[in-house]
């Protein structure tokens, strides 16, 4: 643990007085490369003496980081003052009553000026109980010297997912797609069904009584542009197993032509250049264009990631725990977590930022994008309607037009309680 606060001191450097001082909040943080650290000591230093701030880091793994906070949660843990969430955790934590809401004030407060989008991963049944400390969304790479050798334009409207596997297979060269069984595939899943105008799930405030809604047009559209993609030459042969970091070694080789993830492609591959590890000629063969359509005529709804801070409900310092948050999450501090760690901030004015638009020649699209985002489902029962998707849509090369009525029946019975993941 790490106490960050006006005196400076670090963990048992001379704070013996400590326990009469200002109240010390305790932050569980996603891993990072420090910005969250870095947020609560300034965060602490504005606050002139209101608070101070013990960072704690949670695991790597995101299914390791939930079993913890809902371990301890369940034990009305009072010593998790605050904490940040993967988004598609708020209304798991939320309906649990692990989470203490905001008040009508500091709802208003939180949402001033953010984008929409990652709002709306902060609500349960029209309630905030987070608030988004960072966003995120993909966009489609490409290799603009494969698209001028097939005579394609990523960028033109209504580009679909059926251009590009055309254009590939044209081509002779690889889509890049997040494919293995865990998270990254259901965000695939969930773009494409969103895309077509659909969700994975309906009546989402009904809990488990949730109706799934993935045998339906939008459904069989996605189904039917996975498994297509997977059968073709186009598929990569690791992509039952491929994940983002896979996937852009792929992007990144002679058979790459396009891939869909997240902004953080172009600072990896131009720090890859730096360190010579990969050619400059890659870098700036590198475009970027919307996240592509299922169907020309509707615009695609990209996926929605980031996380948000919550204050936990049995924190005996509430007052305080808010008052961090609300620091935590503002535009200063979340355009510096931008800039630090490369995860967008929740706010449109940060991509005006002069240092943003320096570091990112594609800040306008990845605005863009945010803002058009369509979010996974946000149930108490996210872990069951996401593994009930995996286990039917894995691998995605066994994906046909039967799978979304498989989807739905298995979906249903783990939703019911006769059937376990």
């Amino acid at each position: 643990m790490v106490v960050l606060g006006l005196s400076g001191c670090l963990a048992l450097a001379g704070c013996g007085a400590v326990a009469t001082g200002p109240p010390l909040l305790t932050w569980y943080t996603v891993p990072d490369n420090g910005a969250q650290a870095t947020i609560a000591r300034q965060c602490a230093d504005e606050s002139h003496g209101a608070y101070r701030v013990a960072v704690e880091m949670l695991p790597n793994d995101s299914t390791q980081q939930r079993e913890q906070l809902v371990r301890r949660l369940a034990a009305e843990d009072s010593s998790i003052d605050v904490v940040s969430l993967d988004v598609v955790l708020t209304a798991e934590f939320a309906n649990a009553g692990f989470l203490r809401p905001f008040t009508s004030g500091e709802t208003a407060s939180i949402a001033a000026g953010k984008m929409a989008a990652p709002m709306s991963t902060a609500y349960w049944k029209d309630v905030l109980y987070a608030a988004p400390l960072k966003t995120n969304t993909q966009l489609l790479w490409f290799r603009r010297s494969a698209v001028a050798a097939a005579g394609v334009d990523p960028n033109t409207p209504g580009f679909t997912w059926d251009d590009m596997l055309t254009a590939a297979t044209g081509q002779g060269k690889r889509i890049a797609v997040q494919g293995d069984r865990y998270e990254g595939y259901l965000v695939w899943i969930n773009a494409l069904v969103e895309s077509a105008g659909g969700h994975l799930v309906d009546d989402l405030a009904a809990g488990s009584a949730a109706r799934p809604a993935v045998d339906g047009p939008a459904g069989h559209q996605a189904a039917r542009i996975v498994g297509e993609l997977a059968r073709s030459s186009a598929a990569p042969a690791n992509l039952s197993v491929a994940q983002e970091e896979t996937g852009r070694a792929v992007f990144q080789s002679d058979q790459g032509m396009f891939m869909v993830n997240w902004p953080y492609v172009l600072t990896a591959a131009r720090t890859a250049a730096e360190k010579g590890s990969l050619p400059r000629s890659v870098v700036d063969d590198i475009g970027w264009a919307p996240y592509p359509r299922v169907t020309a005529d509707r615009p695609s709804k990209p996926p929605l990631g980031g996380a948000n801070l919550a204050v936990g409900a049995y924190s005996e310092k509430a007052a305080s725990a808010v008052a961090l948050v609300q620091c935590a999450t503002s535009l200063a501090s979340t355009t510096e977590f931008m800039l630090a760690e490369g995860d967008p901030s929740p706010y449109a004015a940060a991509f005006e930022d002069p240092r943003v638009r320096a570091l990112y020649p594609n800040a306008d699209l990845i605005r863009d994008s945010i803002e058009a985002g369509g979010p996974r489902p946000n149930t108490p029962y996210y872990v069951e309607v996401a593994g009930s998707v995996l286990n039917t849509w894995h691998p995605p090369a066994s994906v046909t037009d039967r799978t979304p009525a498989s989807t739905d029946a298995f979906m249903a019975d783990v939703l019911s309680g006769r059937r376990l993941l």
